[in-house]
This record gives structure tokens, C-alpha cells and sequence, in this order.
């Protein structure tokens, strides 16, 4: 890994803030795990023992539901589809559990609208492994579907089990990566979001209310999902929109119900009003460069996919602003325009940390035998000081 450190953009930085003598107050939170991610950036805002594995109960239904949601956009499966209620989702998932259901009848055939709604709002265990078996035959096949699916979009710290969340050794995740698949929900299947905000959801003669109780208050809450086991305490994915800023946030670990609430409201009102967005360039100005191995250039240009912009505090102690360009080296061509090639990372006080994926902004071809010679031999003679040069 490769880190070429920024300093016009440093200073860029350093003039736009004024001094100040008031400090960025230091937030905490009663939450074990927790972090607070910008949507549109995927800044992180804040973050606490965000990569440490954890239960996450309920909450892992959120990837039951992309699957689902890939399925449906897919269009191998619509929302008129229907799947059969085993007798093993009756019994491990349904009444008989005594856990969350939707009480979808033994045997009997059931729409797949439905079913989204008995897992989104009621968080029926029922409905997940219905939708389990239905897709991938078993729910053992179909926690492999997931893993498979969690690992393509960057959460790499996840291991599903079932498709419900209910206990089970080695089912596990990261705050960050229920984060990552937010964000991803969010962006991805627009055309289904709108129901992690539905309130109430009506199925046969049973009556069942969205257990999100962010969503009943008048904070711009519109999703995600709730978790609670004895082991993994409570906890919530949460979103909400200010304007046209959007907030996920992810905490679990708490003791009761209304602490994950409080939590989560002071997070996210404290997420919407202690930053401010700050330009750093536009749309297909170049950010800067990274070393090609053997190319017909030693470097490539990088620039974002538009206008990079990046959250930091309102108030700062020190303006200080780290900025690097992180790639993985040795980066090696043919090199394509357009190829995402390394990120600008740009880092504030009290870690505070945007992540902005960078691209190259031109073709770089291999070089020649002795090109690629030369840079072999600088490798494996000077590697630590090849992206100096």
C-alpha cells in the first residue's frame, strides 16, 4: 500500500478554515460499536470499535433483503411471486418459536410483497427463511448466497449463518460493514427503500407496527433496521435525510430499548449539525498522481468521479487536515481512463475521515522490456522508496 501525502490540498484546507480558539467537542456514546457515515460521500463522521466483529442479530436481515432486492431487479422473481411456507420455516421462525414472525401459515402459498413487509416492518424470522428456501433451497445455501453477495461490495468482515440473525455461532459483522450495506440498499434498489419507513404493515388478521422507533419521530428518520438478542444487546440501522444530506448510522450494544433510541437520536442530530461540506476540487480537475510499475508513463493522473467534496468539523481546535492518495502498489498497467485506481483519503481531528475513491483520468499502456526491467530491479532494491521517485 502506497500513500503519497497531499500538502497543496493540506493547504487548500488550512486557508479555508478560520482560526479558532473553540474546540471540536469530543462526542461520545453509550454504544459499544457505532459509526456515523455520510451517504453521499461515505464519510465517516464518527466511529467506535467499527471493525470489531460483533452479533448483530436482526439487523443482518438487511442482507437477506439485498439478495431479495437483487432477485426482484433482477426480474428473475416479482413481487407477485409466491413461495411456500415449509414446515421448517413454521417451526423455527414462526409461532412455534416464540421469536419475531409474521405467522404465515404452514403450507399455504405467500406473496413475495408480503413477505418483504414481514420482514422490513414486522421482522418476521418466518418470512426470512421462507424467502431463503425459495430462492436457494435451504437457508444453509442461501447464507452462502449472502457471503458471496457481502464480499462484492466491500464488507469484509462478515460471516452470515441463517437469513434471520438468530443466535448462531460464527454469524457475525461489523458496524462499518452494516454501514457499507446501507448505503448500498439506499443507492442501489431505490425502488424498494421506501418501505423501511412504512409504519404499519397489515396481513391477514394480524396488525403489525415497524419496530424502527426512529421512524415515528420527527428527526428525517426513513429506515433501516432494528437488532436485539440477549448476546448482541440492542442496536439499530438507521438513516435519516436534513435537507439534502443523508446520514447512516449503525450502533449496537446497548442495554434497553430506549437507550438505542436516545443514542441514536443524539448521533444523528449531532451528525446533521457539526459538519460542514468543503470543497476540494471539480469535476475532472486532477487530484494528483500514483507511480505505474512498467507503464509507457511512470505516472498515472487521478481524478474523482465529479466534484470532490468532503465533510469536516465546523468548529476545529488546530486546522490541522491530513490528505493522502492510498493505492495499491505496485500498480501495474495496461491502465484504462476511467479504472478506479486509489483513494484520496483526507483525515481532520478527532479522526474524522473521508474516503473518496479516485480514477484515472487517462490510458497507460506497458512499457517497454526495459522499462519494466529497470522498475523490477528499483522493486526489489529500493521498493519502500519507488513511489518517491
Amino acid at each position: 500500500m502506497r500513500r503519497r501525502i497531499l500538502s497543496a490540498v493540506c493547504f487548500v484546507l488550512l486557508v479555508g478554515f478560520a482560526a479558532s480558539g473553540q474546540a471540536f467537542a469530543q462526542f461520545t456514546t453509550k454504544a459499544p460499536y457505532a459509526i456515523l457515515m455520510d451517504a453521499e460521500t461515505g464519510a465517516i463522521l464518527f466511529e467506535k470499535d467499527a471493525d470489531q466483529q460483533m452479533v448483530p442479530a436482526s439487523m443482518s436481515k438487511l442482507m437477506t433483503l439485498a439478495v431479495l432486492f437483487r432477485q426482484l431487479k433482477d426480474k428473475r422473481l416479482t413481487l407477485d411471486s409466491e413461495f411456500i411456507v415449509s414446515v421448517n420455516a413454521w417451526r423455527k421462525g414462526g409461532a412455534p418459536s416464540g421469536t419475531a414472525a409474521m405467522f404465515a401459515p404452514v403450507n399455504t402459498p405467500i406473496k413475495l410483497a408480503d413477505l418483504l413487509q414481514g420482514i422490513i416492518v414486522q421482522s418476521g424470522n418466518d418470512a426470512c427463511i421462507i424467502v431463503a428456501e425459495g430462492i436457494a433451497g435451504t437457508e444453509q445455501g442461501f447464507a452462502q448466497i449472502m457471503n458471496d453477495y457481502a464480499r462484492k461490495i466491500g464488507m469484509t468482515r462478515s460471516n452470515f449463518v441463517n437469513a434471520t440473525g438468530l443466535p448462531e455461532p460464527g454469524h457475525l459483522t461489523t458496524v462499518r460493514d452494516l454501514a457499507i450495506l446501507a448505503r448500498h440498499l439506499i443507492y442501489e434498489y431505490p425502488e424498494y427503500y421506501d418501505y423501511f419507513k412504512q409504519r404499519e404493515f397489515k396481513y391477514r388478521k394480524h396488525n403489525f407496527f415497524n419496530r424502527n422507533p426512529l421512524v415515528y419521530l420527527n428527526i428525517g428518520a426513513d429506515g433501516l433496521k432494528t437488532g436485539h438478542t440477549q448476546e448482541s444487546g440492542y442496536g439499530i440501522v438507521a438513516s435519516a435525510t436534513n435537507g439534502e444530506r443523508r446520514l447512516i448510522l449503525v450502533i449496537n450494544g446497548l442495554a434497553d430499548a430506549n437507550e438505542r433510541k436516545e443514542e441514536a437520536v443524539k448521533l444523528i442530530n449531532w451528525g446533521f449539525n457539526s459538519f460542514r461540506q468543503v470543497s476540494l476540487f471539480e469535476k475532472d480537475e486532477i487530484v494528483g498522481d500514483a507511480r505505474v510499475w512498467g507503464g509507457e508513463k511512470r505516472y498515472v493522473n487521478l481524478k474523482s468521479e465529479g466534484p470532490l467534496r468532503v465533510f469536516l468539523p465546523i468548529v476545529m481546535r488546530d486546522r490541522k487536515i491530513k490528505a493522502e492518495i492510498v493505492y495499491q502498489w505496485p500498480l501495474k498497467p495496461p491502465i484504462k481512463a476511467g479504472d478506479r485506481v486509489a483513494e484520496l483519503v483526507v483525515t481532520a481531528e478527532n479522526g474524522v475521515s473521508n474516503r473518496v475513491p479516485l480514477y484515472a483520468a487517462e490510458d497507460v499502456g506497458k512499457g517497454g522490456i526495459i522499462t519494466r526491467g529497470v522498475d523490477s530491479i528499483l522493486i526489489l532494491a529500493f521498493g519502500w522508496l519507488v513511489n518517491a521517485t
